[in-house]
């Protein structure tokens, strides 16, 4: 009995699924597991040959119909025996090709050889700054892992001097068929990896990886504007491509530090301002700060403790705007604490003189009351 595991169960897929399926399900996998994407996992790369090994049964109408009468042995070369047919599985390249053209990004290579050409891989990197930068804009400089060309064998993987040959398992086509009564299984070369290239003699530099990890320092110029999750596109800087692929790109995205005085929320500016009982009650002026410098604001008398005051045009211009954003202040009424003796005796006469006429001095008091007597009183 073979030990494989089900090929529909690689895949995360039933044995009723359509041919869309299966195939969405085999890109969703070689996407993850790819070995370009995954260079030091060997697990990642397992899990590739799996899962390619499982499209290449599950994608051909009698292969699948083979596999499924008699399991793994309907499509081993070595058992002989399964669906009858003696056109083989040799259009097999074509389709896989075609789809890690789509997940790679091939332009012009050939499938299952030497020639196959990737778009390097897409990276990210998250970037804090402050939101005065945030506002007004800024440039600065980062850091960033990356796989370059090896210098040493300038991508070749040979050791200088020596260059790759052609592969002579499967003659440089990166592809090998095996045959066994009617069928006809075409497999990536187990030697060379499907590259169609041998290296004997690999550079010590890169192991004969044709890559080596390495930092590289890259300015990055933030837009005024910007705000929390943006991200920024540079073009062509992330990791390099295989075979001459293009690079990917660097998407930097950025992060807002908490701020001590304000929070931002789009455009505006959002600020709390604590004033002292007796500015609230007859009013006053007060010095309040914003991006652009401190300004002045009136408070009228009788403010109550959650008044907002919207400042205009004292926000942020975001990126696609026109105009500038408003600062709004939320007013909070601080009571006084660490009272001495005598202010405790003045706050005490002003409630007492304040008592007869209760409703006068405090409406919202007087209102909030007569609410709750009615509730009792029904």
């Amino acid at each position: 009995m073979s030990n494989k595991k089900d090929f529909y169960e690689i895949l995360g897929v039933n044995n009723d699924a359509s041919d869309e399926e299966i195939k969405k399900a085999y890109r969703k996998l070689a996407m993850k597991y790819h070995p370009d994407r995954n260079p030091d996992n060997p697990s990642a790369e397992e899990r590739f040959k799996e899962a390619k090994e499982a499209y290449e049964v599950l994608s051909d109408g009698q292969k699948r119909a083979a596999y499924d009468q008699y399991g793994h042995a309907g499509v081993d070369p070595q058992a002989g025996f399964g669906a009858g047919g003696g056109q083989g599985f040799g259009n097999f390249a074509d389709a896989f090709g075609g789809i890690f053209d789509e997940i790679f990004g091939n332009r012009g290579g050939v499938h299952g050889g030497r020639n196959n050409v990737y778009r390097g891989a897409d990276l990210r990197y998250n970037l804090e700054i402050s939101l005065e930068q945030a506002a007004k804009g800024t440039e600065t400089k980062i850091r960033i892992p990356t796989m370059e060309i090896c210098e040493a064998c300038n991508g070749s993987g040979a050791k200088p001097g020596s260059k790759p040959a052609v592969c002579p398992t499967c003659g440089g086509s990166g592809q090998i068929r095996l045959q066994q009564g009617f069928f006809s299984i075409q497999q990536t070369c187990h030697k060379c990896h499907g590259t169609g290239r041998y290296i004997s003699d690999p550079c010590t530099a890169c192991h004969g990886a044709g890559r080596v990890k390495t930092h590289k320092t890259l300015a990055v110029k933030i837009p005024a504007g910007v705000d929390e999750g943006d991200r920024i596109r540079l073009s062509g800087e992330g990791e390099h491509g295989v075979n001459g692929g293009p690079a990917g790109d660097l998407y930097v995205q950025v992060h807002l530090k908490p701020h001590p005085v304000f929070s931002r929320e789009h455009n505006d500016l959002h600020c709390e301002m604590p004033i002292s009982f007796t500015t609230a009650a007859l009013g006053g002026e007060i010095e309040i700060p914003t991006l652009d410098g401190a300004a002045s604001l009136k408070i009228p008398a009788e403010t109550q403790s959650g008044r907002t005051f919207r400042l205009r045009g004292k926000g942020i211009k975001g990126v696609r705007s026109h105009t500038h954003g408003d600062l709004l202040c939320h007013v909070v009424v601080e009571t006084p604490v660490r009272l001495t003796e005598r202010q405790k005796e003045l706050l005490r006469e002003l409630e007492t003189i304040s008592t007869d006429h209760d409703g006068k001095h405090h409406p919202r008091a007087q209102s909030w009351m007569d609410k709750v007597k009615d509730f009792f009183g029904n």
